[in-house]
């Protein structure tokens, strides 16, 4: 049984990979990560209703660190979908309402069950006789109303727990993420609304022989970049249309006096500007 849920499990981390690099879409990965989950737990259920465990110890294990690790795959991606699809319209202020009324669910949660968060977290063993074989569940030991829906030959009192546990940990990271992406789009608003367009003013001649001469130098990525990269790059920058500027170039190439006529006025009023900056 170990043996066989490990490769599946194996496939089933495969897979997801798979969903992950088609699609950063959290509603649609989540689709596609519950479609592809309910056939694979199926599989595992039907193989586990097949098997005889040889002795008790091998039951547990599989309730307390197998059959969780798959359950929650399904939990969190279908929480990350009802999150996702329910979140409102509006300010990136509601939004953020919304993500901390979930983290405040995930704490609640905890707080809950911080006597057993605290016994699964610090590996404590003293009690997996009775939080992990089937038919040994006890009213004492807050019980989700979950199991007792449940189907009792695939469910103990506390394997949905591990997997909530498990779930919640990586919710909690996608929450905090989202909230994060949040707070760097408002700030890059605030970036933008501070700073004004740039826009190039002067001749495209000009700005072409600067692009060359900037090419030529190798400042851009360590020389590895291309000469229309760079031109595009200028482009976007100043909102400009350099047009065939390769047709320019050969204007350039071809003057009789100062074919660097635009660096040369650089370099001349940049000098001036040191020698006035001297003598204030």
């Amino acid at each position: 049984m170990k043996l066989f849920s490990e490769h599946l499990l194996s496939e089933l981390d495969k897979q997801l990979q798979n969903i992950h690099s088609k699609t950063d879409n959290p509603v649609q990965y989540a689709e596609l990560a519950i479609k592809t989950l309910i056939p694979i737990f199926e599989n595992l259920k039907t193989k586990f209703l097949k098997h005889t465990f040889t002795n008790k110890s091998e039951e547990i294990s599989f309730f307390r660190d197998t059959k969780p690790q798959f359950a929650a795959k399904l939990i969190y991606y279908n929480k990350i979908y009802n999150i996702e699809t329910n979140k409102p319209f509006g300010s990136k202020k509601a939004i953020r309402k919304y993500y901390n009324l979930e983290l405040f669910k995930l704490q609640a949660f905890y707080n809950e069950n911080k006597e057993f968060y605290k016994y699964y977290k610090t590996d404590n063993k003293s009690l997996d006789h009775k939080y992990f074989l089937r038919g040994k569940h006890d009213l004492r030991h807050t019980l989700d109303s979950f199991y007792f829906q449940a189907d009792n030959r695939f469910s103990t009192s506390h394997d949905y727990k591990v997997a909530k546990i498990i779930a919640n940990e990586k919710l909690k990271s996608y929450i905090e993420n989202e909230i994060s992406k949040l707070e760097q789009k408002e700030e890059s608003i605030v970036v933008n609304a501070n700073t004004k367009t740039q826009k190039w003013t002067g001749s495209k001649v000009g700005l072409i022989e600067l692009i060359y001469a900037l090419h030529t130098e190798g400042v851009f990525n360590n020389g590895t970049s291309e000469l229309k990269e760079v031109a595009t790059f200028f482009e976007t920058t100043f909102n400009i249309d350099l047009g065939q500027f390769n047709r320019a170039f050969l204007e350039i190439r071809a003057r009789k006096s100062e074919r660097t006529k635009f660096i040369n006025t650089l370099k001349e009023k940049l000098i001036l500007r040191m020698d006035d900056a001297d003598e204030n």
